[in-house]
């Protein structure tokens, strides 16, 4: 039985991990490791440390399914919705634009990273968390993976699913094994940058405004604002609203290289001043998200980049096709290709 380690407890390993349950169940055993504390990666979701019940989604808002994707990954959203993992999105979104018609958007009632987990349960995967790689080295036809502040250990097939600037700092023989062309596809993705603020409130504290979400224009600072909750459509009245805040991109390049202590009153102050009426939270949580979405992905790339086949070594994730739950799905799939050709 292979020993598998999928890096990156995000949505693409996620999905590949369970496809690999579902279909190679008998050949693989899958661990995946993840250096942050929990599941989801850019799909994450913040509770607050007074109520765990009142969550708010610092990454991805909602999902847009295309014509298209509804249709090729119609298993996927039917599977989702079954499970209630997925909701239509009913509220209003202000400045919202649909930039394809017939495009369906969906919430997540329990949080965007209850995605990530539902596919992490059904994959039986082994999950462990502050689980930072650091080295791999190629040790015949195995690998052999180091890890901050741990033990190393062998797998017989490592898959890379992190943002392209984490794999291309990894030490060991990753760098020697990557060609002067793959090397040179993989330095050519790009990343854009922001700040998101999560503020929780207390049960008594009220929101007034007209919309659950909105996009601004006319901010030097704030791009995104959400109450949360009412986004999904998950108010109640035992748990306070959550209030999700996104800045702009040049705002986030532009302060990126700050401590969040430094950026996070910036953010508020704006935020005061577009909502003067807002009610003081008891809580708030700074994320710097360096690695936001791609906005250059891989170029003429089948969703995954083989770096080894012998032993196999494969990068996926959506800087292998692009920057939505569709792009993971797909670098997903295109992975899995590959894991069941060689195993």
């Amino acid at each position: 039985m292979s020993r598998v380690l999928i890096v990156g407890a995000g949505l693409t390993g996620s999905v590949c991990a369970c496809l690999l349950r579902r279909e190679m169940q008998n050949k693989v055993k899958v661990v995946v490791w993840d250096k942050s504390r929990g599941a989801g990666g850019r799909m994450s979701t913040s509770r607050s440390p007074a109520d765990s019940s009142c969550i708010a989604d610092l990454g991805a808002q909602y999902i847009s399914a295309t014509p298209h994707y509804a249709r090729i990954h119609h298993s996927f959203y039917e599977e989702l919705l079954a499970h209630g993992v997925l909701r239509p999105l009913t509220s209003s979104v202000e400045g919202m634009v649909s930039r394809e018609e017939g495009l369906k958007n969906y919430v997540t009632p329990t949080g965007v990273s209850s995605i990530v987990k539902h596919f992490l349960t059904e994959s039986g995967a082994e999950v462990c968390f502050d689980h930072h790689v650091t080295h791999i080295y190629r040790r015949g036809v195995a690998w052999e993976v180091h890890r901050k502040g741990g033990a190393t250990e062998q797998f017989d097939v490592v898959v890379l699913t992190m943002p392209v600037p984490q794999i291309l700092q990894l030490q060991g023989d990753v760098g020697d094994l990557l060609g002067e062309g793959d090397r040179g596809r993989l330095e050519e993705v790009s990343y854009s940058s922001r700040y998101a603020l999560g503020l929780f409130f207390s049960p008594s504290a009220h929101i007034d405004v007209p919309w659950a979400a909105t996009y601004l224009s006319n901010s030097p600072c704030i791009r995104f604002i959400a109450v949360d909750d009412r986004k999904r459509s998950a108010e109640s009245p035992d748990c306070g609203s959550s209030m999700v805040v996104h800045t702009s991109v040049p705002f986030g390049i532009r302060h990126l290289e700050k401590d969040k202590e430094e950026v996070q009153p910036i953010i508020l102050e704006e935020l005061n001043k577009l909502l003067p009426g807002l009610p003081e939270p008891i809580s708030i949580k700074c994320q710097k998200w360096r690695y936001s979405q791609v906005s250059t992905s891989v170029p003429d790339c089948p969703g995954q980049v083989t770096i080894q086949t012998e032993p196999l070594l494969v990068c996926g994730g959506d800087a292998f096709t692009h920057s939505n739950f569709d792009g993971c799905v797909e670098s997903a799939l295109r992975v899995f290709d590959v894991l069941k050709a060689s195993l």
